[in-house]
């Protein structure tokens, strides 16, 4: 029995002979105190040089790889790897944990560093994307997060002299991140030309924003800002490892082992060169220093650690040494003294000392050493090497005194024999060779047994034999010295073992678990004298068994603190330490053993702190010494709670089936008008829950059932009820002011709910960290927090901070069940949680929490705990077990136990002076405040029920589960189902009760009397009064479940069937017995009185078959056959006739009474017949009834009222639903309640229809529904109307909307090329080798030939050249009005607007039209909103287009920042991937609101401040379009969109939604809803597609103001000051209506206003209204303002309507410029007036524009392929010609205005001579152009033109003939008027890298012939040099496009550059500088 429980005695680490220098770097630092810290293993180390000793911190689990130190310098922060790693951060001087930090990374964690104030905390990740992290590490909350870099990072550090900003380094780069919001955001170092781009090891920040960084080639890298300013060369001979900053500079340290110390400029102060000093060797390695004062500290690759004085540099002090490369496999320890000797792959052995804690020799050999012995005497020491060979040194003095090499593969095993003659050597070769101590080892022989390598040998004490183990487990045993192997098992027998270190034979079975052949322990030994066995693993455990220990799977204590394997340990010769070796982390721990007589004074070892625990009793044994479990308690621990559809798919589901089943749809009836109110509920969760019931504040009972929280009034005997659960509640908590409530549910994403007795609304909803269910929550005595535990498998236990919804901390709690949790009333950090064989102490660390387990010592064993309570001090608690006992702790320390009931102890509840207690014996305990005595006890019996009681009780002593005090009565729950109060004085009242355990089926309603009656599996008939009193009437044990019963018509028998087969008939007053038969083996399921008389009985059963009985004669008259499945139905029609029937096969049959003879009838003739009763599933009438999610939940039960109108169904769900009857169609419309958890078994109207009485089958409750008339009633929210699939009608359509909704918004990086350009990219192209060198001619260097004349013509020959230096943005004309909305807003009193476009937000100014620019956003703007709150004045929110949503940097955004200064206050980067469409701020503007383009459309809520996500939700499977929040809350918001209205609520961290509710109005449908705006008292209206309003009263529809517009009614905004609503929508202009109108506050009356726009219609936008103006966006991108007092428009902002804007040409004298887009117009813009100075409307969209040199005429190509000639001064035709069918792409004058050239899409170019007049007849044309023109340019001189074509191919004609010029030299002699080419060779330097998909799509040079820009696919604008042959030549970027720049100029005198968009179309002016300015990214 002994081996089965686990030993009493204990290890203690006492010390670490190590240091983990591999694979790590800056891990060691000097703390505060002096000490040093590092880690070794799973173990991290604080050591004290001064008293050399070593605390341990041991919270982790797996190998430590990163360190930080804390400012302060006491906290440290380390992370390991693993799966799921986590970070702590713990005090370094009590070695406690602080806060753990998990969930996060993947892989392991590479890199910490702590931010100068010591709040926050970064990490890299070890995952693909190297993830780096910030943390607030105190609340363990992670603040943001973004991908690193692809490659490893190797060190991070905060920039501590600038907020915000950090700086990691890795694999070739490095990276300068900036903080904002919960975005980080990275830029490339730039390596440029000061030195080479490669892999950086370490960095240090200092003051201007220079770091210095150290690199692999041994070079300093000194960085400012992000540039690269010099090198420091040779700073180290080898890549520099490490580099630590202190006050007087920095220290690095290499691979060369130097040490170098710099100053604060980093120059140099002095070397150390560790090599040369005496500790030192060649190949030393730094990875570490730490420089504090005249201290340094170094750790070295070889897992040493020298302590160096500054001024005695040469003579280091090695304070530590280890172990290093390869793994460490060989110990031995010393026989007579307190040695330890360990040899390793590194080639050395080491001899420790156990007492000095010191190495005191070290020698290395030639190989590898895998194991070692020492002989008895001391005097040898054998090594067992890994090529073979064994070799023996004298330990006096390590000198060889044999080598021998026998064998070729490892030896793995070797021990001397006892009496020191032999020395037996295991090999990998499986053979054992024997060779003789005295005799030089001679061999003497060897053992051949094994297949397999040889693991363990041991000797016997007489050391005549030998028993191995192999690596196949088999153990064999040898005769020495020959080796002859003994098969007899006698002789073995009586033989003792001199040791025992083998894991296989039968005193070491409880080593391995039951049921499993794994081969994972390493090593064993055995200590007799203690018996105990200590075991080492491949999991990094220690393990101490009893020895002998001989049945699998014992008890054991577990120790961790090596990472991977432990590859060997040992007892020390006197047994007081054991000496563990690992294998991968090189580390000796060497553990002190405390025998179990010293474990009485070390209760000071109790269990150790860590978060795996360490005292552990885990095993896999069956508790044999605990005792049985109790049924009950047995029972529950099985429910698993888990359901095949959990509600949270359905959503899921219904999308799949549509998309599988999608055009059924006619026209459905809809949802019936009747509603039904849930108004009594009888039941009580007792079975599985327990301390679930409370008095609230006011006396009222607040309890759980089904999915409902009950509030029950005795007094009035009502009932309220929360029901915004939707699945089982399984416990309930009462806050404790008594008036919050919080419950758990069941779900696959569980959430808790808290909410208000009083208004029964939710507060809060937690989810997201649990699985399958909710079992156990509690509030803290502050009220604040709430701990809640799953049922998940390992019982996660969560502690939140509950108003907030924030999840503080979570843990896994126990493997077994956990039935309660309880926080600690005086300390909120700490918590108790009890379950099966578990009471653990837990208290907060971060995000973590840290448990102990209960400590039980020698007073019992671990018992199930039942429940738990804290007493009157924060150390005392108490437990109730499940064997009758309450346990008394303090601290974690049991210190008695009281036996207080017969059987389990359920529940308790602590009083001021006292406890309470209920058991399973049905006893009530009072007990004083130390439970030395019981005060006095209530026994629950039917004896003592007042007369008051609201039922009967069932049995006496009813087990109970839940005890609660107040208003002077104890409330006492039972597990079967009843609520009691006991009087103090000892009188018992029945308050509620419902069925026991088991489900219920069988439901009645009396034909003429408000009562029903129910029967269950629990072997009970009831009878309920559904009138006023609510009560159980009468109750009758049966012998049998019952599943069915049924009235008779006169109401005075009661039929009811059994599970068994059987029926009976019964007094339906007294229950009594009249008449019962057995005929069937099956369960009867149905039971029918025929109508009228009630003269024949039908009864149907499982095994398909209907019992015709005559009631008068008890007689069996007929049989109905012919069903194929068990019955499920059966109804009578009116004339007791006709029988239908449903089957479990969803048959529907009809059979006639009363012989049973089957009749088929017509499925149309069904609802003709007139039924007695319907309560049939199948059938057309009932078509509508079934969901649409398919096959899975089953509708069971239904039944119609009287007058046959509405048909009432339940099912698999728990859903309760009415529908119109007949439901013919499929899918019909219903309403919708949830109340029942689970399947619904049975529905019955009462008698006049005024009821609806529900079962539900495993919450066992009964529900009574009142019935509300359509008319009447009020509305209530907790109607819910939907059906399964939405209408497909949405109220029209609209071109503009079906675009918005459509539109696919693609991120810049991804833009493709505008033009369908083929061939091969110009970089690209093998260079066509010139004519002298195919010839072979060599060219004199200097030629004689002429110069080469200018590449092109220079206007301004005067000036000096200076090249353009910069582009500054000065104007952008247009507004993105095409696809966005509400994007228009006024600041600063109406004196500036803020509008976007592209991705640049503009604030422009009204009076003089300047602008400035916000240009953070890296990608299309596509929403805007303004902060109305007078705290946040002139606080934007831009949200933009982005990629995947992986927080990376083209992840999309959100950025908040002000629009005076364009300071960025916030970034969010959010998890809307494609984009974010709408964004709005709350009341108080501290929170905004988001939604995404993603298929979900996610509606997110950010504190953005923070940057913290405070709550998402998917919002709807189609586009929503704006969600604003109520202008007067911060928790109420609107979402609008495709054929949806939802109006959601915050609370908490959740979102809670409501569709919109139709039906109060007949015929409003759902339609598209586009525009949202609010009015007082909950008003809401929203915008529709057909251009009604509708008026929404809280979530229901309660006026629609039809036609508000003609058309989509796009915009609404509401005026705070004055409740004013202006809407904009699509109209065309009329004398009454406008397309933007002012209403009053309720959308009443309204004033139209028109916009002088001369558009056909009007399509409005964004509407906003300032002081007596409203401000109009349109789809036309004009931004109107209109006067409101005299209706007056004036155009502040104009734009190209629709793009792509191709034509663009500038003026050649003046700062004039014309534009020709897709829109059809031409418009001249003046730059200096920054505004449109007219426009031409040409009816077809324009390609092309061109000047004439002297400016007085102008050219315009067509996209129909006719070009137009005006003159300026008049803008009359001049001529107009139309020769080609294709777009006319580029259109040019000849420098001396004699020729035009006309170049279109069908590869051809035109000349027209202008000198004939304006008939234009083409002269002649170019020939075999190969490809569509993109653009052209004459020659200076009027004679060639150069054309650029489609497959990047450049050619030159000459004019006018248009032939072809091939000659290479004569082009390159062509001096150019201009230069637009993309292609050739001047300008091969503008093409990208990055060009696969997108192209350069446009170029201008300057008139001064220096410079050039180009324009490209990915919205760039770019400025280079010219000419630039140079392959992807330097340049600066510009942005202000979206994507697709599609044509660039330079103004005149080079002063400005005008460039034209194609997505966006609009034009933007970026003025030129020529001196430098500073600028781009």
């Amino acid at each position: 029995m002994a081996a089965r429980s686990a030993p009493s005695c204990h290890l203690r680490l006492e010390w670490v002979y190590g240091y983990r220098g591999h694979q790590c770097r800056n891990n060691l630092y000097y703390t505060a105190a002096k000490e040093i810290v590092y880690f070794v293993a799973g173990v991290g180390v604080v050591y004290s040089p001064r008293e050399h000793r070593q605390k341990f911190y041991r919270g982790h689990s797996d190998d430590i790889i990163s360190l930080a130190l804390h400012p302060e310098r006491v906290l440290v922060a380390t992370g390991q790897v693993g799966k799921e790693p986590y970070i702590c951060v713990w005090d370094s001087y009590t070695v406690q944990t602080i806060s753990v930090l998990k969930d996060v990374h993947t892989h392991g964690i590479a890199c910490l560093a702590f931010d100068l104030e010591g709040q926050r905390l970064v990490s890299v990740g070890l995952d693909s994307k190297n993830a780096v992290c910030v943390w607030d590490w105190k609340r363990g909350r992670m603040l943001s997060m973004a991908p690193g870099h692809t490659d490893r990072i190797f060190d991070i550090s905060w920039d501590l002299y600038q907020p915000n900003k950090l700086v990691s380094c890795g694999v070739k780069h490095i990276k300068f991140w900036s903080l904002c919001g919960n975005a980080l955001t990275p830029k490339r170092g730039v390596f440029g030309k000061t030195g080479d781009l490669q892999t950086i090891l370490c960095l240090a920040c200092a003051r201007d924003e220079m770091t210095y960084s150290g690199a692999l080639n041994g070079d300093i890298y000194v960085w400012k800002g992000i540039n690269l300013i010099r090198t420091i060369q040779g700073a180290h001979t080898a890549g520099i490892f490490s580099m630590n900053a202190c006050e007087e500079g920095f220290a690095t340290g290499g691979r060369d082992g130097c040490i170098r110390l710099w100053d604060l400029t980093f120059k140099p102060i002095t070397v150390i060169d560790l090599r040369e000093t005496d500790q030192g060797y060649k190949g030393l390695s730094v990875r570490s220093v730490c420089w504090r004062g005249d201290h340094i500290l170094v750790g070295t690759q070889d897992s040493e650690i020298f302590e160096i004085v500054v001024h005695e540099r040469n003579k280091p002090f090695l304070i530590m040494q280890g172990h290093c490369e390869g793994e460490l496999w060989a110990l031995a320890i010393h026989p007579t003294k307190p040695l330890a000797v360990t040899g390793s792959d590194d080639r050395s052995v080491r001899i420790w000392s156990l007492v000095d804690h010191a190495l005191i020799a070290r020698c290395n050999m030639e190989e590898p050493i895998r194991c070692a012995a020492v002989n008895v005497d001391g005097i040898h020491l054998a090594l067992g090497m890994k090529d073979g060979s064994f070799t023996v040194l004298r330990v006096r003095d390590m000198t060889e005194v044999v080598h021998i090499k026998d064998r070729k593969e490892a030896i793995h095993e070797l021990k001397y024999s006892p009496d020191g003659t032999y020395l037996a050597v295991g090999c990998n070769d499986s053979s054992v060779d024997i060779y003789g101590v005295a005799q030089r080892y001679k061999k003497f022989g060897e053992c051949v047994g094994s297949l397999s390598f040889i693991t363990h040998l041991d000797w016997s004490s007489d050391s005549r034999y030998l028993q191995t183990n192999d690596g196949n487990g088999k153990r064999l045993f040898y005769r020495m010295p020959g080796g002859k192997e003994v098969t007899n098992k006698e002789e073995i027998k009586g033989v003792h073992w001199a040791s025992w270190t083998c894991v296989s034979g039968v005193e070491v079975n409880g080593i391995w678990p039951k049921y499993s052949d794994t081969n994972d322990i390493n090593s064993v030994d055995g200590n007799y004298i203690g018996q105990v066995l200590v075991t080492a693993d491949d999991y990094g455990i220690v393990k101490l068994f009893r020895y002998p220990c001989l049945r699998k799977g014992a008890k054991f204590k577990k120790y961790i603190g090596h990472s991977a394997h432990v590859t060997n340990v040992r007892w020390s010769h006197d047994y007081q330490w054991v000496i563990s070796i690992g294998g991968a982390d090189h580390s000796v721990f060497q553990w002190k053993f405390i025998p179990e007589r010293k474990l009485k004074d070390a209760l000071h070892i109790a269990p150790q702190e860590s978060l795996a625990d360490s005292n552990s009793d885990e095993s896999d044994s069956d508790l044999s010494d605990v005792p049985e479990l109790d049924s009950e308690i047995e029972q529950e621990t099985q429910l698993t709670y888990r359901r095949q559809v959990y509600k949270e798919d359905l959503p899921q589901l219904k999308e799949q089936y549509k998309e599988k089943q999608s055009g059924t749809s006619k026209r459905r009836i809809r949802a019936p008008g009747n509603s039904i109110r849930l108004h009594f509920v009888h039941g009580y969760r007792g079975y599985d829950c327990r301390s679930n019931l409370f008095y609230t504040q006011i006396g009222e009972i607040v309890y759980h059932v089904a999915a409902v929280g009950v509030i029950y009034n005795r007094q009035q005997n009502t009932q309220r009820f929360y029901l915004g659960h939707d699945d089982d509640i399984l416990c309930l908590a009462m806050h404790p002011l008594k008036d919050y409530v919080a419950t758990g549910q069941v779900g696959r994403d569980p959430s808790v709910h808290i909410w208000d007795t009083e208004t029964v609304k939710p507060l809060s909803i937690l989810k997201g960290c649990h699985q399958c269910g909710v079992c156990a929550v509690d509030f803290s005595a502050d009220g604040k927090r709430l701990a809640s535990v799953g049922i998940d498998d390992s019982h996660s236990v969560v502690l939140w901070d509950w108003r907030k919804g924030e999840k503080l901390s979570i843990a896994r709690g126990s493997k077994d069940k956990i039935f309660v949790v309880k926080m600690n009333p005086y300390v909120p950090d700490k918590l108790i949680t009890a379950g099966i064989k578990h009471m653990k102490f837990w208290r907060r660390a971060g995000g973590g929490l840290i448990g102990r387990k209960g400590y039980i010592g020698t007073l019992g064993k671990t018992d199930s705990m039942m429940c738990a309570v804290y007493g009157w001090t924060e150390e005392m608690a108490f437990s109730g077990t499940s064997t009758g006992d309450v346990c008394i702790w303090r601290d974690i320390f049991l210190v008695k136990t009281v036996k207080a009931h017969d059987g389990p102890v359920f529940s308790m509840h602590s009083l001021e002076k006292g406890f309470v207690t209920g058991g399973k014996d049905g006893v009530v305990a009072l007990w004083d405040d130390s439970f030395e005595r019981c005060l006095k006890t209530y026994a629950i019996k039917r004896a003592a029920l007042a007369p008051g009681s609201k039922g009967l009780l069932l049995e006496d002593n009813p087990s109970i589960r839940a005890i609660s005090l107040g208003h002077g009565h104890i409330l006492v729950g039972t597990k079967n189902g009843e609520i009691l109060e006991v009087d103090k004085n000892g009188p018992i009242t029945l308050l509620v009760q419902g069925h026991m355990e088991g489900e219920v089926w069988g439901l009645a309603t009396h034909p003429y009397l408000p009562i029903c009656a129910t029967v269950s599996d629990d072997k009970t008939l009831r009878i309920w009064d559904l009138s006023p009193s609510h009560c159980m009437l009468a109750v009758r044990k049966l012998k049998k479940g019952g599943r069915c019963c049924c009235f008779s018509p006169d109401g005075k028998a009661l039929a009811v069937g059994l599970s068994d087969g059987s029926f009976l008939l019964a007094n339906a007053d007294t229950l009594e017995d009249l008449v019962s038969f057995h005929h069937r083996k099956d369960v009867i399921s149905d039971i029918r009185f025929s109508p009228g008389s009630g003269k024949y009985l039908a009864v149907a059963s499982h095994d398909s078959f209907i019992d015709i009985y005559n009631v008068m004669s008890s007689k069996r008259v007929g049989t109905c056959k012919g069903a194929t499945s068990y019955i499920t139905h059966i109804d009578w029609d009116f004339r007791g006739k006709l029988l239908q029937v449903n089957t479990g096969a969803k048959e529907q049959l009809f059979f006639e009474a009363p012989r049973g003879k089957r009749q088929s009838i017509p499925s149309v003739e069904v609802e003709k017949i007139s039924w007695a009763s319907w309560t049939s599933v199948l059938g057309l009438c009932c078509e509508g009834i079934w969901p649409v999610t398919g096959e899975v939940p089953d509708v069971t039960a239904s039944c119609l009222t009287s007058d046959r109108m509405i048909l009432a169904t339940g099912d698999d769900l728990g859903f309760v639903k009415l529908f119109r009857f007949p439901a013919k169609g499929k899918f019909g419309k219903f309403k919708r309640y949830v109340a029942h958890s689970t399947h619904v078994t049975n529905v019955r109207w009462t008698y006049d229809d005024s009821m609806l009485v529900t079962l539900g089958g495993a919450d066992m409750s009964l529900m009574v529904w009142t019935n509300e008339v359509e008319g009447y009633r009020e509305k209530r929210p907790c109607d819910s109307e939907e059906s399964d699939t939405d209408s497909e009608e949405d109220g029209g359509y609209d071109s503009d909307v079906t675009r918005e909704n459509e539109i696919s918004y693609t991120i810049r990086a991804l833009s493709t090329n505008i033009r369908p350009m083929f061939g091969i990219k110009p970089h690209l192209q093998q260079k066509e080798p010139s004519v002298d060198e195919r010839q072979g001619v060599v060219r004199p260097p200097v030629s004689r030939a002429p110069p080469q004349p200018e590449k092109l013509q220079t206007n301004n020959v005067g000036k000096k050249k200076r090249p353009i230096e910069d582009l500054v943005l000065e104007l952008v004309f247009g507004y993105r009005g095409r696809d966005c909305r509400n994007n228009v807003h006024y600041l600063n009193d109406g004196d500036d607007i803020i509008y976007h476009t592209a991705s640049i937000g503009i604030l422009h100014h009204v009076a003089t039209g300047t602008q400035s620019f916000y240009q953070e956003h890296n990608d299309d703007i596509l929403c805007l909103t303004v902060n109305q709150h007078p705290k946040f004045i002139n606080i934007v929110a831009t949200g933009q287009v982005g990629d995947s949503a992986d927080m990376s940097a083209t992840a999309p955004s959100i950025h908040i920042w002000d629009a005076i200064n364009k300071q960025t206050l916030s970034v969010l980067r959010c998890d809307h991937s494609k984009g974010v469409c709408s964004v709005s701020f709350s009341a108080t503007g501290k929170l905004l609101l988001s939604v995404g383009l993603d298929p979900e459309h996610t509606v997110t809520i950010w504190r953005w401040q923070e940057g913290a996500k405070i709550a998402s939700k998917a919002g709807h499977n189609q586009r929503i379009f704006v969600a604003e929040f109520r202008p007067d809350s911060d928790c109420q918001f609107v979402s609008v969109g495709v054929k949806h209205v939802k109006f959601w609520t915050l609370a908490g961290r959740a979102l809670i939604s409501k569709k919109g509710l139709l039906s109060a109005l007949d015929d409003a449908r759902m339609q598209t809803m586009l525009a949202v705006a609010f009015g007082a008292n909950n008003l809401t209206f929203t915008g529709t597609i057909s251009g009604d309003v509708c008026v929404w009263k809280d979530h229901i529809l309660c006026r629609i103001v039809a036609r508000a517009h003609n058309g989509p009614v796009f915009a609404m905004y509401t005026t705070l000051r004055d409740g004013l609503v202006v809407t904009g929508g699509k109209e065309r202009p009329s004398k009454e209506g406008g397309a933007v109108k002012l209403w009053d506050q309720e959308l009443r009356r309204c004033r139209a206003f028109r916009l002088e726009t001369g558009q056909v219609t009007d399509c409005v936008r964004s509407v906003c209204r300032g002081k007596g103006k409203i401000l109009v966006g349109t789809r036309n991108a004009e931004i109107i303002e209109v006067g409101e007092k005299n209706a007056a428009c004036n155009v502040l902002v104009n734009g190209h309507v629709d793009g792509p804007i191709w034509g663009l040409a500038t003026h050649p004298s003046r700062d004039f410029f014309l534009s020709a887009a897709e829109d059809g117009t031409v418009r001249l813009w003046d730059i200096a007036d920054k505004k449109m100075l007219n426009k031409v409307n040409l009816g077809h969209a324009a390609r092309t524009v061109c000047y004439s040199p002297e400016g007085d005429m102008v050219a315009i190509g067509m996209k129909n392929g006719e070009f137009i000639i005006l003159l300026v001064s008049s803008l009359k035709i001049w001529g107009k010609k139309r020769d080609r069918r294709c777009a006319i792409h580029d259109i040019r004058f000849s420098p001396d205005s004699r020729f035009l050239a006309v170049g279109s899409s069908e590869n051809s170019v035109d000349f027209y001579d202008l000198s004939l007049g304006p008939t234009l007849n083409r002269i002649s044309y170019c020939k075999d152009i190969p490809s569509f023109v993109i653009q052209m340019d004459f020659s200076a001189d009027s004679r060639h033109l150069q054309v650029s074509t489609g497959c990047y191919k450049r050619h030159v004609y000459e004019v006018p003939s248009g032939r072809h010029l091939m000659d290479q030299a004569a082009i390159d002699r062509i001096t150019w008027a201009t230069w637009t080419s993309i292609l050739g060779d001047e300008v091969l330097g503008i093409w990208s890298r990055h060009a696969e998909k997108a192209d350069v799509s446009c170029a201008c040079v300057s008139h001064s012939g220096i410079s050039l820009v180009t324009g490209d696919d990915f919205g760039m604008v770019k400025l280079f040099d010219f000419p630039c042959p140079e392959k992807f030549a330097k340049h600066k970027r510009f942005m202000g496009h979206s994507p697709h720049v599609t044509n660039i100029r330079f103004t005149s005198g080079d002063r400005h550059i005008v460039s034209a968009g194609g997505d966006d179309c609009r034009l933007v002016t970026f003025s030129a500088r020529e001196q430098t300015v500073f600028t781009s990214y």
